[in-house]
């Protein structure tokens, strides 16, 4: 692998070879650990993944059929604002 300077900052050249046995793609994220004096390590950041894993078990199903429609959640009182602070509650 080699160090290269990319605008102000620096990157690391994964040989494609690597990439592929790896199974890694260009628009992957990682961390970085330094774990010695001239050492580090590299891992996959699941970070965003598993966030996104959260947000679905957190989801709640819309009926068949479902249309979103922002004029007709107004018209029923859905959203309304609060006459203290301005905004929209629900």
């Amino acid at each position: 692998m080699k160090l290269a300077k990319w605008g102000n900052s620096y990157a690391i050249r994964i040989p494609a070879e690597l990439m592929k046995k790896m199974n890694l793609t260009s628009d992957e994220e990682f961390q970085f650990r330094q774990t010695g004096d001239d050492s580090f390590e590299i891992s996959r950041d699941r970070r965003r993944e598993e966030a996104m894993e959260v947000i679905d078990r957190l989801a709640r199903p819309l009926p068949p059929g479902y249309k979103f429609n922002r004029e007709e959640i107004h018209d029923r009182g859905m959203m309304r604002r609060s006459e203290e602070s301005g905004e929209e509650v629900a």
